[in-house]
């Protein structure tokens, strides 16, 4: 599960900065532009990262964090598509797609390691 949850994390990472270039925080009209985009970040990413340790640690809490990482992967590129269906221009050069398919798959393949069959 670490290494989806790793792929996953990474996937989201990238896709942050790449959201950065688009100002992201214009399509969802964060309060306070880029400062509550900033502070969005720092929450998010910061509870993702702590979401890892436990999965490295295996504690009890570790699937729990692995869904939330994954459920994030998924939203993410399902947000993403349904604004470039609505007709926004965003995130359309290759390798924001590639990361958006990139934080889909690494998304779905932590949700099923971690919630399918063993």
């Amino acid at each position: 599960m670490d290494r989806w949850y790793l792929a996953t994390l990474l996937s989201l990472i990238v896709h942050q900065i790449d959201a950065a270039f688009w100002h992201e925080w214009t399509m969802f009209h964060v309060p306070g532009g880029i400062q509550g985009f900033l502070v969005f970040n720092l929450l998010a990413v910061g509870v993702l990262l702590h979401g890892y340790r436990h999965v490295i640690l295996r504690t009890s809490s570790a699937r729990t964090y692995a869904g939330v990482c994954g459920v994030t992967g998924v939203a993410t590129a399902i947000i993403h598509v349904l604004f470039a269906v609505a007709g926004r221009e965003e995130f359309h050069l290759p390798l924001s797609i590639a990361t958006l398919v990139a934080c889909l798959v690494a998304g779905a393949g932590l949700l099923a390691r971690a919630f399918g069959p063993r």
